[in-house]
């Protein structure tokens, strides 16, 4: 039975600059959070379109896992929505995950929402609170850099 993560991460940026910056994480990932990601490379597509495929890089020493290769499986720009699913490395299996950006009141701020479903490969498998705690990060420091960089 798959298992399911969520976080929510309330966000200074406005939802149009946050969105722009995961719809060009492969580019701004790796520049604005150097110490999350170590590159990210597309290997099918163009990195932004369904079906295209990325290889996402950690430095050393992040985590027990030094890449995964994940599939976009749907994009919806007018929604801000997208999803992917892990298709190489990763302790999980049947990885699939999702987003969305929305605006957050009328502070001009923004809400990035985040979910994954998977199964555990293993029972000795980390835990999911990993996940979360990563994707949290991500996306708080996402929006410092684009606060510090405008």
């Amino acid at each position: 039975m798959a298992s399911k993560v969520e976080m929510e991460v309330e966000c200074k940026s406005n939802a149009e600059k946050i969105w722009n910056n995961i719809r060009d994480s492969t580019t701004v990932f790796p520049k604005a959070l150097p110490h999350l990601f170590e590159g990210i490379e597309v290997v099918e597509g163009d990195g932004k379109s369904v079906g295209s495929v990325r290889l996402i890089k950690y430095p050393p020493g992040l985590s027990a896992i030094s890449s995964i290769k994940e599939k976009i499986e749907l994009v919806d720009e007018e929604k801000k929505t997208l999803s992917y699913s892990v298709i190489e490395g990763g302790v999980y299996t049947n990885f699939k995950a999702s987003l969305s950006v929305s605006t957050k009141g009328s502070d001009g701020g923004s809400v990035v929402k985040w979910w994954c479903e998977y199964d555990k490969a293993r029972e000795d498998c980390p835990n999911p609170d990993l996940i979360k705690d990563f994707g949290t990060k991500t996306f708080q420091d996402l929006d410092a850099f684009i606060l510090a960089n405008p």
